[in-house]
């Protein structure tokens, strides 16, 4: 699809690597140059499993007609080749918010993957090292030049380490990956979103001295005692959000973050979740994108636009439109919309009966809003293998957080439930969901 209402088909920004694959030409595709995007087709070798990455990336302003100079907060990297080493690729997407969210958002992407660069142990723990890299940048933001005080920025982010993945997250950006299930292609989410919505992040920032109340609530029009919400699908309007004690600020309906260091002091962290997932041939792509393209698009609705296209550039466009399309159904405005679909390649690997597992978490609702106000499903996957940070033993809601706080739970694709308990592995319960 298109742009709506020819507002954005001239604004397209894509980065210098694209991708190719799936099943139906769109009418953009040939050879040479994308028409929209012009931009080439490229290709990351991982030789280390002899398969390839294929990638394409859309940046889109959003349409503010109230502010026609408003910058586009979103910003993305793509890194190839970490430490040298061909079989390490880095993809991210930031999503800025506040006053100073662009520069804090294509200050976090520059310096993130550069910490995470440059650390020795990388390879031997990426789940450390992720923790390490957001604390660090988190760190230095706060003692730069930009005003981080009420602007900030998520960051959803893939490491490709050979045939795995370390998906880490911060904020209400989201990662899907596809599964092919039959004559079917499933998306599981690879990342759960930081909010007040899940109770786990609820009751963290609430000891930390965060009051969590609707703008509804605040303004008296609810009673501020009611502390449910109902779920992000049915309260999208007006999700819970973070509010100092005695202020109506900063009202982040998120519950991490790099940067709002007025946040921090009520509970806001820049501490990541990360997920360890292994592909297999089951998987033919994944996505990452900011919630301008999740706030009315569910998970597996994207993943079947991407289904439908050869060409992932022709995928970035339809989803632009459609997210677009529907942003102006229900608002005078959009989001700004980042946007990364990277193909798999010629994997041949199986997976089963590996400790690495798969992936798999169930698929999700619809998106509500985020970000500050403007007031003062069966599963086609093994097992999912979860590394994440823990906050069971964290005390203080500062950004301190030791290796022997990172925990791994395990948590199995509904489908697959049975067999894991045959095979004698625990089943917690689903973190977040």
């Amino acid at each position: 699809m298109g742009c709506v209402n020819g507002k954005c088909c001239g604004q397209y920004q894509l980065s210098d690597g694209d991708a190719r694959e799936c099943r139906e030409d769109g009418p953009y595709s040939g050879q040479g140059k994308h028409i929209l995007t012009q931009r080439s087709l490229e290709s990351i070798p991982v030789p280390s499993h002899n398969f390839r990455l294929e990638y394409s990336v859309l940046t889109q302003r959003g349409y503010y007609p109230d502010s026609p100079d408003k910058a586009n907060q979103d910003s993305y990297c793509i890194r190839t080749q970490i430490q040298g080493n061909p079989n390490i690729h880095f993809f991210g997407v930031f999503d800025g918010h506040g006053q100073f969210g662009t520069q804090c958002s294509n200050f976090v992407k520059d310096r993130l993957v550069e910490i995470l660069a440059n650390d020795p142990a990388l390879l031997d723990d990426p789940v450390t090292a992720f923790n390490s890299a957001f604390l660090a940048t988190n760190n230095e933001l706060h003692n730069g030049e930009i005003d981080d005080l009420m602007s900030g920025t998520t960051a959803i982010t893939v490491l490709v380490i050979g045939d795995t993945l370390f998906v880490a997250n911060v904020g209400d950006s989201r990662a899907v990956i596809a599964v092919k299930d039959g004559n079917r292609i499933v998306a599981e989410d690879l990342s759960h979103d930081q909010t007040p919505f899940r109770k786990d992040e609820y009751e963290r920032v609430k000891l930390c001295g965060a009051r969590v109340l609707s703008v509804d609530q605040v303004e008296g029009l609810k009673d501020p005692n009611v502390q449910i919400w109902g779920d992000e699908e049915s309260e999208g309007g007006d999700p819970p959000r973070l509010w100092v004690q005695d202020g109506m600020y900063p009202g982040t309906a998120f519950t991490r973050s790099v940067g709002d260091s007025t946040a921090e002091k009520i509970g806001v962290v820049a501490v990541p979740e990360v997920y360890k997932v292994q592909l297999t041939a089951s998987h033919p792509f994944l996505v990452l994108a900011s919630d301008g393209v999740f706030e009315f698009l569910s998970s597996q609705a994207v993943v079947n636009m991407v289904a439908r296209y050869a060409d992932p550039r022709d995928a970035c466009a339809a989803i632009a439109g459609e997210s677009y399309k529907i942003w102006l159904e229900h608002e005078n405005r959009t989001d700004d919309i980042t946007i990364i679909i990277v193909h798999v390649k010629g994997l041949s690997n199986s997976g089963a009966g590996t400790t690495d597992g798969s992936n798999g978490t169930g698929n999700r609702a619809m998106r509500s809003r985020r970000g500050t106000p403007e007031v003062s499903g069966t599963s086609g996957s093994e097992i999912y293998n979860s590394v994440r940070s823990n906050f069971s033993d964290l005390q203080s809601c500062q950004h301190v957080v030791s290796t022997n706080q990172i925990s791994a739970i395990i948590v199995p694709s509904p489908a697959h439930e049975r067999q894991v308990k045959l095979a004698g592995l625990p089943i917690p319960a689903l973190y977040g969901v």
